[in-house]
């Protein structure tokens, strides 16, 4: 059983975008994708700079449609001229290969593209508004998050409580993200729970928190010009790790999700529970395998950074999608 899935803001990385427009189709479907976005996609995938990639109004987008061109390219049958075959818009989510998807946070909306519950250029204009909305609430209050790492659960909660921050991702039994005032994080930094290490993270402001209510508003304002469908495969909720079979529930978990906190140790949780054998992140990749590789032993990993992937990723989906099936419910 295979689940492929999407990461999250700040795994983009300057000029990751480079190899995989030299795949025929790829800049055409960027340039359809920049222009639903509004965002000129090219220019920040190829030469723009960390610091101008670390805008939330950039980064989102980013993400959303390098993870898109990697999975239609995954999709793309290879031919006598090219290795890796032309990028055909929509290919991944007309066939699907995987029996479940997911996505951490911003991610979750490239999942909903390759699900098929929304259009591709439905997907862009949900993730512009969402990532425009963020920007301007994290820019309204001076805000931060940072990763701690270790320690004993219950204490390390405690500890991001007393520092009056959330815990806006839970990323693994090791991990939680605590999130909200610069001076509550720094204070946390100060005194760490035991044998833990507080990490700050390079973002604009407290995601996944309270702080981000006027966004969700903004996005809940925005959802109802969209038309979702049922996705073609299970999608995993980074809210409880809900398996989401219906559209409309999928709308209404993504606009919360803006101000309520991401749980991708319960979508690792159903993965487990699903039997899933094998794992494949999408471009750019590493960030949930690392976490899936401490946290699920014995399950396949497989990364699709770039085109000379793609080979190994084809082979890897044919080795484990519906290879835990049983008849039951894909």
């Amino acid at each position: 059983m295979l689940a492929i899935v999407c990461p999250g803001q700040g795994a983009q990385k300057p000029g990751f975008l480079s190899p995989w427009l030299e795949l025929p189709g790829a800049r055409e479907a960027l340039g359809a994708l920049s222009e639903a976005g509004e965002v000129d996609l090219e220019t920040h995938g190829t030469v723009s700079d960390a610091d101008t990639i670390r805008d939330t109004a950039i980064a989102q987008p980013l993400l959303v449609a390098a993870g898109i061109l990697a999975a239609d390219a995954l999709a793309a049958q290879p031919t006598d001229e090219s290795a890796a075959g032309a990028v055909a818009p929509g290919a991944f989510a007309a066939a699907t290969p995987a029996d479940l998807l997911a996505g951490h946070s911003v991610g979750e909306v490239t999942a909903s593209a390759l699900a098929g519950v929304l259009s591709q250029a439905d997907a862009m204009r949900l993730v512009a508004v969402r990532s425009r909305a963020m920007a301007t609430a994290a820019a309204a209050e001076e805000t931060s998050m940072a990763a701690v790492v270790g320690g004993v659960r219950e204490e390390v909660l405690a500890a991001i409580e007393a520092a009056g921050l959330t815990p806006a991702n839970i990323n693994s039994a090791a991990q939680v993200v605590a999130a909200g005032s610069a001076a509550g994080v720094a204070a946390l930094g100060e005194n760490p729970p035991a044998r833990a290490r507080v990490i700050p993270l390079q973002v604009a402001g407290a995601f996944h928190t309270p702080y981000m209510a006027g966004a969700r508003e903004e996005l809940a304002a925005f959802a109802p010009q969209l038309s979702p469908a049922a996705p073609s495969v299970p999608l995993v909720s980074n809210a409880g790790g809900e398996s989401i079979t219906d559209g409309a529930r999928y709308l209404e978990l993504i606009v919360q999700q803006v101000a309520s906190p991401v749980d991708w140790q319960a979508c690792m949780a159903t993965f487990a529970a699903r039997g899933v054998t094998g794992i494949l992140e999408v471009n750019p990749a590493g960030t949930l395998t690392g976490l899936a590789k401490r946290e699920l032993k014995g399950v396949g990993l497989q990364n699709l950074n770039s085109p000379e992937d793609l080979e190994a990723a084809r082979a890897f989906v044919v080795e484990h999608a519906g290879a835990a099936s049983d008849g039951a419910e894909r």
